[in-house]
């Protein structure tokens, strides 16, 4: 009982919480450039990570895939457009995202959770300035846009991964995974997977965001904020999954 009470808080907290960061900015010029600024730096700073995971995913995908497909009866083709289904659909909307949970999620709470342990959101409180909406709506947004992007960006590493491994190994060969990946595309499928990636989105900027701005003590307040804000974020981005899944597909 007490669980839920205090889950029933938290919750409380944070949708009053969002109710003051979607106020009209204050200072438009500067609400543009702080969010321009968060864009650089999430979507740059996400990039090699992105490259790396993204190529060693389609590779191992288009692996598994092709060893589970011996039949002689299935086409070659199968290999390329199987594993052009679960990277474009799934792998890489989910599987990056939670990957970047851990990379700008806890970024935003380091972040936010600093300048309240050093008592500079209480000085933006005291000079009339809304701080919430000040220092999260830029990032919400910045997120917002920078996410679809480098999700996109995945995909097409992750395929180029895939079709690294049909020039190098025997799993396919290279002509039929292209074919693979050309054939009986779906410009839904990419629908349903940029509107994941934009829910997951706010979801990671948000709530990395909520941890960090009602952050209390010190660096320990610090450390116990980001874990939750990593956890809440996990799980809440593969219910959310599973919803929208339910109701696109």
């Amino acid at each position: 009982m007490k669980l839920l009470l205090n889950a029933l808080t938290v919750i409380g907290e944070y949708f009053m919480f969002l109710g003051k960061v979607f106020s009209v900015p204050e200072r438009w010029k500067q609400f543009f450039k702080k969010t321009i600024d968060e864009m650089y730096s999430m979507g740059v700073g996400s990039l090699p990570i992105v490259l790396i995971v993204s190529v060693i995913m389609g590779a191992v995908v288009t692996i598994q895939t092709g060893l589970q497909i011996e039949s002689s009866w299935v086409p070659k083709w199968t290999v390329g457009f199987t594993a052009r289904t679960s990277i474009v659909m799934e792998f890489c909307p989910t599987i990056l995202s939670l990957l970047l949970i851990g990379n700008m999620g806890s970024r935003i709470t380091a972040e936010i959770g600093g300048m309240r342990v050093s008592e500079q959101i209480d000085a933006l409180d005291a000079m009339g300035i809304n701080s919430a909406s000040f220092l999260v709506l830029p990032k919400i947004v910045a997120l917002l846009i920078v996410n679809p992007i480098l999700i996109v960006i995945s995909m097409f590493l992750a395929l180029l991964g895939g079709y690294l491994v049909a020039l190098m190994g025997t799993v396919v060969a290279p002509y039929d995974y292209i074919d693979g990946i050309t054939s009986f595309f779906r410009m839904y499928d990419l629908y349903y997977a940029l509107i994941k990636t934009v829910v997951f989105a706010f979801v990671i900027s948000s709530i990395a965001s909520f941890y960090g701005y009602k952050i209390e003590g010190g660096a320990l307040g610090l450390g116990k904020a980001s874990t939750q804000a990593v956890v809440t974020s996990s799980f809440l981005v593969l219910m959310l999954n599973l919803i929208i899944t339910q109701i696109m597909l």
